[in-house]
């Protein structure tokens, strides 16, 4: 079975992870990792949701963080710091120091992203073919109103620095216009048996990797189903500031809004054609009551439970997505 998944950090990292378990080595897994994420910090490129991937499904991320590097020790930022070198609110180790400058050494001798993150992963082995969307350089910028001021910061900024506690207007993914998908990335989506989104912010991570020229039409018109597992259980974000980031784009912090923002494939009951992207979408039990409004939007829903509270439990959400792919294959 060769299943393609658009991931972000750490939701991504943590379905992959039980996704792996429930098929087994045999399934080939290809995962399109968001790059809207990367920023340059100390003269270093910085992959915050490929290294999560990476980690996490290589044994080495820090398990209660969900993002950096077990064992992690900061002896260079207490340097930096002491030369009065920033910016403090980005914290990286020194285990994570080591990624990022054989990365912008890579880089800075030629080699595009793509093959760079296969270096790195012939280190982690992940045990899936990990794509980064795009070769080319992609930022995501939020557009605030700070104290009476309108300027747009890096998506790091917006979350590391700033918590998100500044409302976001706008979601700007810099570069994606004029950006093409890396090596790998449509050949994946057109040869898959399935396609997930998994709970991974619609926005500034599966949204993003979208917004690359050739993505979204890939997976739109892909033979394979296209199943979705909502990130929002109870009108809230399982974890991280989807519900900010969704308000910004006018969408809905429900399990509904989401899969409507994405939009359905097939043809809704009152025969509009569908201009979507999901075949089939998962919701969280306690999200029963939105079934039945999904439907109506074309799209196949089930309510099953979405919390990942250990790899189990992620091999089991895995599971009832690979369910339902098949349901909608037959259909």
């Amino acid at each position: 079975m060769r299943i393609v998944v658009l991931a972000g950090g750490i939701g991504g990292a943590r379905f992959l992870r039980g996704l792996k378990q429930a098929v087994g080595p045999e399934a080939d897994i290809t995962v399109i990792g968001n790059t809207g994420d990367d920023i340059h910090l100390f003269g270093l490129k910085v992959c915050p949701d490929l290294d999560t991937v990476m980690y996490t499904l290589g044994g080495g991320i820090h398990e209660e963080q969900g993002w950096g590097r077990s064992d992690e020790s900061f002896a260079v930022k207490e340097e930096l710091k002491a030369y009065g070198v920033g910016p403090e609110w980005f914290g990286l180790g020194d285990r994570d120091f080591a990624t990022h400058i054989v990365r912008t050494q890579m880089l800075g001798a030629g080699y595009p992203l793509s093959a760079v993150t296969e270096a790195l992963c012939d280190r982690w082995q992940p045990g899936v073919r990990l794509l980064p969307m795009s070769d080319d350089r992609v930022e995501t910028h939020v557009l605030i109103n700070q104290d009476g001021e309108k300027k747009a910061v890096h998506f790091q900024e917006f979350w590391v620095k700033l918590h998100a506690t500044v409302p976001a207007e706008a979601i700007i993914p810099v570069g994606a216009e004029s950006a093409a998908p890396a090596p790998g990335v449509l050949e994946a989506i057109a040869a898959a048996d399935v396609i997930i989104l998994p709970p991974s912010n619609p926005v500034v991570s599966v949204g993003t990797i979208l917004a690359v020229p050739g993505i979204r039409a890939a997976v739109a018109k892909a033979a394979a189903p296209v199943v979705g597992l909502s990130p929002i259980i109870g009108g809230a974000p399982v974890r991280g500031m989807a519900d900010k980031v969704l308000a910004a784009v006018g969408v809905e912090t429900s399990a509904a809004g989401v899969a409507l923002h994405y939009g359905g494939r097939a043809a809704g009951p009152d025969g509009t054609a569908g201009t979507g992207l999901l075949d089939g979408w998962l919701v969280d039990t306690s999200d029963a009551a939105a079934v039945a409004g999904v439907e109506s939007a074309g799209i196949v829903c089930r309510a099953v439970p979405l919390w990942m509270t250990d790899v189990d439990t992620s091999a089991e959400m895995a599971r009832a997505a690979l369910a339902l792919a098949e349901e909608v294959r037959r259909a």
